[in-house]
């Protein structure tokens, strides 16, 4: 669970966080049988695939929508340097996590299941069938699968693997070790992995080289690219070690880069495989660059950034403005030795907040949620602390064609309707948005607008405390594993004190955070999720009614309403654009009514801070940075410059 400003939780987006790689049109035959969404199938249809339905064409990619940009002679995507050398050291900070990663410290290298805190940058040791482009929303590329072919009814997909690959060992990989990769994900992964791959109905070897993928008739549109960019591990490693278990022997990979040391707790290094299978595939030209690549672990943020001050890091995203405003005045800034730049993603703006638990029965009451809101004064925050770089968030979709606004369009209130008599009013008006306040840090007519949201919520007062309508009074506790945030909430609980809520924060360690996010065990805890610009799937994972029941799973605060799984369901399986906005517009509107969140803030760019041992690409990609992926390690640079980097 990623907890910084702007970030996202990576494991909601599988098909790009676990290629690395993301991180034009094609024949009409391919358009046909790889680039469109699934119907919903009929028992007889189902019965028509299972006897042998026919497989289009092979393509080189997948993609849902929009066709595929790269043909199938590309030689690699056009924002790298195809001539990158290799060389140097990336050494940097764990800032988001997938899986059961932990910022503060890690004791297992097993990131694939629920137990243990698992250690950055293991994804990089595993590769996948296709590699995602950072130029395109949702294509993948061959990178383990040279091609792969469907059937029309996109039920059943079979990937011709490429004879070269190899695990770290040399031993080969398989369609055998993609089958038994998938299936044991699906039975025994990370609840995301079990909640993504419900519809995955098998995955058999035909051959050594051949894969037979086999959806269930209600398979999600995109379901066929998370599978793409799925790990692929070792079936014969894992009949002697327990996929459950956490360890600290690193696994067997395929990647192209495995573990070379480390000190739990302290540090995590990689090693680039010299003789990497893959290296020369068009999906890999001109990225992992850097010989070598090491996470750096530290207790507090702060400490982390004298770290980077001294050169014991060398590449840093930062995520608090402030710092960004007052921090960077070090020597090695003003003499050059560390360069400032402000990066564009391209990605859309993701959504960040103060979650509430919908499971805690002092916070069932969508007018008590929404009263606590109104104690929160960005405008005043955004000044004073964040030195007015930030716009306040309203929606789930910010700065996006699935934004809701003004009244529902008619297409909107016909997928509404069917629920009118379990939705409140406000779904059916303007989209809820959080009042502007005066700036004043504590503005009395919002204070005063929270007030009588308690009294309507039947909540009394007593001796200076509110007290809920069963009598107790109103207590509030904050949830977190250090302190960046305090500065933004302690004025917010300023004036839930002032509407007289006890507002207190418990800062815990990472474990004791995890586990406590896992029982969901929290009143309120914020949360940062990237914005994609087709979401699907990962959607489910956080408003979803079954994800809510499911212990670990994204869903936090507990969101549970028929009229929302509708409409998930429905953005699951668009077939088109014009669909899948529609659909995340209604969405919006559902959860902007629900009260479900405390909005805070979001910026269009990202802040990197590095020392000058760089080289990057003039051209950037559309949805990304490109940082520090396709950037390489300059020798000159390095020579000129003092960093003080050195080695544990």
């Amino acid at each position: 669970m990623t907890k910084h400003p702007d970030k996202n939780d990576a494991l909601l987006q599988l098909q790009a966080r676990l290629s690395r790689r993301t991180f034009v049109n094609h024949s009409a035959a391919l358009s046909a049988t790889l680039l469109l969404p699934p119907p919903l199938m009929s028992s007889h249809a189902q019965a028509t695939a299972e006897e042998g339905e026919p497989f289009g064409p092979s393509a080189h990619g997948l993609s849902i929508f929009d066709g595929l940009l790269q043909k199938p002679d590309f030689k690699y995507f056009d924002y790298v340097n195809p001539h990158a050398p290799k060389g140097g050291l990336l050494a940097l900070q764990i800032k988001n996590t997938t899986g059961n990663q932990a910022f503060q410290t890690f004791d297992t290298f097993n990131i694939f299941v629920t137990k243990g805190a698992g250690a950055a940058g293991i994804e990089m040791s595993f590769d996948t069938l296709m590699a995602s482009s950072s130029d395109e929303p949702n294509a993948m590329y061959g990178l383990v699968a040279s091609s792969v072919r469907s059937t029309s009814d996109h039920l059943r997909y079979r990937f011709t693997l490429r004879p070269e690959a190899r695990f770290h060992d040399g031993s080969p990989l398989t369609a055998h070790d993609a089958a038994y990769s998938f299936l044991l994900l699906k039975n025994k992964g990370h609840v995301a992995y079990r909640a993504l791959l419900t519809q995955l109905n098998d995955a058999r070897a035909l051959s050594d080289h051949e894969l037979e993928i086999i959806f269930t008739p209600q398979r999600s549109r995109d379901l066929h690219l998370i599978i793409a960019g799925l790990p692929i591990f070792s079936r014969a490693y894992y009949s002697t070690h327990d996929f459950e278990a956490s360890s600290l022997e690193a696994p067997l990979g395929s990647g192209p880069y495995k573990l070379a040391r480390f000190e739990q707790g302290r540090f995590v290094e990689f090693e680039r495989v010299k003789n990497y299978w893959a290296e020369t595939l068009p999906v890999n030209v001109g990225i992992n660059n850097f010989d070598r690549i090491r996470y750096d672990y530290y207790r507090e943020r702060q400490i982390g950034f004298e770290a980077f001050k001294s050169g014991q890091t060398n590449f840093n995203e930062e995520y608090t403005a402030r710092l960004w405003a007052t921090a960077y005045d070090f020597p090695a800034v003003l003499d050059g030795r560390v360069k400032k730049i402000e990066v564009p993603s391209g990605m859309p703006v993701g959504t960040q907040g103060w979650v509430f638990n919908l499971r805690r029965p002092h916070l069932t009451d969508p007018h008590i949620r929404r009263a606590i809101a109104l104690a929160f004064d960005f405008e005043w925050t955004n000044r004073n602390i964040m030195y007015s770089a930030y716009q306040r968030t309203t929606s789930y979709f910010e700065n996006s064609p699935r934004k809701a606004s003004g009244l529902p369009s008619p297409e909107e209130l016909a997928l509404l309707e069917p629920f009118r008599a379990s939705l409140s009013d406000e779904v059916f008006g303007e989209p809820w948005v959080p009042p502007q306040s005066d700036g004043s840090g504590s503005d009395r007519a919002l204070l005063k607008q929270a007030d009588d949201l308690f009294k309507q919520a039947g909540c009394t007062r007593a001796q200076g405390k509110l007290l809920l309508p069963n009598g107790m009074p109103l207590k509030l506790e904050f949830l977190d594993s250090n302190g960046a945030l305090q500065p933004h909430t302690e004025p917010f609980q300023a004036n839930l004190r002032r509407l007289g809520i006890e507002a207190t924060t418990r800062l815990v360690d990472d474990a004791q955070y995890v586990r406590r996010l896992q029982d969901f065990d929290f009143d309120i805890v914020s949360l940062s999720l990237g914005g994609s610009p087709t979401p699907g799937d990962e959607l489910r994972l956080i408003y979803g009614s079954e994800a809510a029941k499911m212990s670990g799973s994204r869903n936090l605060g507990g969101v549970s309403s028929p009229a929302i799984d509708a409409m998930l369901e429905r953005i699951s399986q668009a077939q088109t654009r014009e669909e899948l906005d529609l659909a995340c517009r209604v969405l919006d509107r559902l959860l902007r009514a629900g009260a479900y969140w405390v909005p805070m803030w979001y910026r269009n760019k990202n802040l990197i801070a590095y020392w000058d041992v760089f080289e990057r690409p003039q051209r950037l990609p559309q949805f990304s940075t490109g940082a520090p992926a396709t950037w390489w390690w300059d020798d000159a640079k390095a020579k000129r410059i003092t960093t003080g980097h050195q080695d544990h």
